[in-house]
C-alpha cells in the first residue's frame, strides 16, 4: 500500500487542474505542464484535489500510484513556486558566466565549455564560482544540473570540481613516501 499515493494532491488557488483521460494538465503563474499517467493509475479530480488510485493490485500498478502522485504534486509545485538547483565550483581559475544564451565555463581543460541554455530553464551567475539553475519542470532543473556537472564532477584528493552545493565529497589521503 502506498502512503504517497494515499494522499490526494491539493490544487491551491490560482492553479486551474484537468483531468482529460490519462492526462493531467496544470497552469499557474509560472506556466502549464502536463503529464500522462499510466494505464495502470486511474487519476480523478474532486474536491479541489487530484486522486490518484491503482486500477488493479499488481506489483506495477502500486508501484507507478506513488510515484504518479509525486509527479503530479511536482507539476502543482513546479507551476506556483518553479524549482532550484544549485552548483559550486571548485579550483585554480575554475569559473563560470552566462553569455548570451550560454553558460561559459572554465574548468581546467585546454578550451573552454560552452553548454547552450535550454528553453524553460534560467541560469545564473551570482559569482564565477556559483551557478544557479532554476526552472518549472523538476526533471529538467535536474537533468541540467547533472549535465553541468558532469564536465568535471568533484575529484576526492583536493575537491577540484563542480559539485551540488552542500554535497559531502569524501576525501582521499593521497600516497606517502
Amino acid at each position: 500500500m502506498s502512503r504517497v499515493g494515499k494522499k490526494p494532491v491539493p490544487v491551491p488557488a490560482g492553479v486551474t487542474a484537468k483531468v482529460e483521460g490519462q492526462k493531467v494538465s496544470v497552469k499557474g503563474s509560472k506556466g502549464e505542464l502536463f503529464f500522462v499517467v499510466p494505464d495502470d493509475v486511474d487519476v480523478k479530480f474532486e474536491d479541489n484535489a487530484i486522486a490518484v488510485d491503482p486500477r488493479n493490485e499488481t506489483k506495477r500498478a502500486r508501484a507507478l500510484w506513488g510515484t504518479s502522485r509525486a509527479r503530479i504534486n511536482n507539476l502543482v509545485t513546479g507551476v506556483t513556486q518553479g524549482f532550484e538547483k544549485k552548483l559550486e565550483i571548485t579550483g585554480v581559475g575554475y569559473k563560470a558566466a552566462v553569455v548570451g544564451k550560454n553558460l561559459q565555463m572554465s574548468l581546467g581543460y585546454s578550451h573552454d565549455i560552452t553548454y547552450p541554455i535550454p528553453a524553460g530553464i534560467t541560469i545564473v551567475t551570482p559569482k564565477p564560482t556559483e551557478v544557479g539553475i532554476a526552472g518549472i519542470d523538476r526533471q529538467q532543473v535536474g537533468q541540467v544540473a547533472a549535465e553541468i556537472r558532469a564536465f568535471r564532477g568533484p575529484e576526492p584528493y583536493k575537491g577540484k570540481g563542480v559539485k551540488y552545493a552542500g554535497e559531502f565529497i569524501f576525501r582521499k589521503e593521497g600516497k606517502k613516501k
